[in-house]
């Protein structure tokens, strides 16, 4: 009996340092995948936590390309000092820029045609030689009645090229000249070279034509050059000679 007892004994502790391991593993088995699921838990907050601020920064850098798209485009610079404007003769060969408000389709640029003519879209044929920018605007807007609510139109001009004075004679450089804003006979000659060597300085003279005839207006060089002398101020059309 105390065999017996003491057999079954050994073969009950046998049992349970065999399974202790087994157990223990089994144990180990279920806690390791829960200290496991904390890291990737973590590592997937991460990138979620950076890619707010990566997108807060792409919404910031998107939204002001945005309003600076959405900003109108600014008006061409006019060759005219807003003194200019008020006064200026539109006239052959001057480009203009016709800018009708929310109408991109019927606003461009022309050049003024030898007849006097500009043509656009829609109204075709517009007669602009004589008038001032802003009654053309008034003829412009009225004409695009039939076809847009309210018209605005803006007419600028951009280059002035219908302004020209002429230089013939003893000089550096003969030509047709642009007259853009005011221009004396002395600034025209200093812009041509001065005078030639054998010019004839006090004969020079400016030939205008008033009230469709030609008059001669003498000029004198040398008085001009020392200030005692008037410095005719030029107008579109002077030729002006120097023997």
């Amino acid at each position: 009996m105390f065999y017996r007892h003491h057999f079954g004994g050994l073969a009950v502790l046998f049992i349970l340092t065999s399974a202790a391991p087994v157990l223990l593993a089994g144990s180990y088995n279920r806690i390791v995948p829960t200290s496991q699921e904390a890291p990737q838990s973590g590592t997937s907050a991460t990138p979620a936590a950076d890619k707010n601020p990566k997108e807060k920064d792409r919404d910031k850098e998107e939204k002001p390309a945005a309003d600076k798209g959405a900003k109108p485009e600014s008006l061409p610079q006019s060759a005219l000092t807003p003194e200019q404007r008020l006064t200026y003769i539109i006239g052959v060969e001057d480009e203009l820029q016709i800018s009708v408000w929310r109408e991109p389709e019927l606003s461009t640029t022309v050049v003024v045609r030898p007849d006097g003519m500009i043509t656009l879209p829609l109204i075709n044929d517009v007669k602009a030689v004589g008038l001032k920018t802003e009654d053309l605007q008034n003829v412009l807007m009225e004409k695009l009645k039939n076809f847009v609510n309210e018209p605005q139109v803006t007419v600028i001009v951009r280059s002035i090229r219908s302004r020209k004075v002429y230089l013939v004679g003893e000089v550096g450089h003969q030509g047709t000249f642009p007259l853009n804003g005011d221009m004396t006979a002395l600034e025209l000659l200093a812009a041509a070279g001065g005078v030639g060597p054998f010019a004839k300085a006090d004969s020079i003279y400016i030939l205008r034509e008033q009230n469709g005839k030609k008059i001669r207006i003498p000029f004198h060089y040398k008085k001009a050059v020392a200030g005692k002398s008037e410095n005719v101020t030029l107008q579109p059309g002077d030729l002006v000679v120097v023997p």
